[in-house]
């Protein structure tokens, strides 16, 4: 595995240093020789949550959340066209279209997911929390 995707849950309870996320998962993403991503699915997702009522932050929230994302050294991930076909390819054991592209990224690249959600475990990708 070359570095570790965070899923959106995970890259808000590290932001927010929530205490749900687990002390493995704090640890790697804290630990700056590990390469840790961020991929703009996530961001969109949170875009989304927001205007539609599901995240309430406050209006600075998304300008913080990138500085920190700079300050932290994390290297962000676009939505390459190998992603999509990936993510057309997967089985469809769940059906959340933003936790799939996660996986196909994580498949393409060779990712490891940092995730708490157990359902990530019925793809071929790592998980680690």
């Amino acid at each position: 595995m070359s570095g570790y995707l965070l899923d959106t849950h995970t890259l808000l309870w590290a932001f927010e240093g929530d205490s749900d996320l687990s002390r493995r998962a704090g640890r790697l993403v804290e630990d700056s020789a590990n390469d840790v991503v961020i991929s703009i699915v996530v961001y969109w997702e949170l875009q989304i949550k927001q205007t539609i009522g599901k995240l309430r932050v406050a209006r600075e929230y998304n300008e913080r959340l990138w500085e920190w994302f700079d300050a932290c050294g994390f290297t962000r991930l676009g939505l390459q066209r190998s992603h999509c076909d990936r993510y057309r390819a997967l089985p469809l054991h769940h059906r959340d279209p933003f936790d799939r592209m996660l996986i196909a990224q994580a498949q393409v690249e060779g990712f490891a997911i940092l995730t708490a959600d157990p359902r990530f475990k019925k793809y071929d990708v790592k998980v680690v929390w």
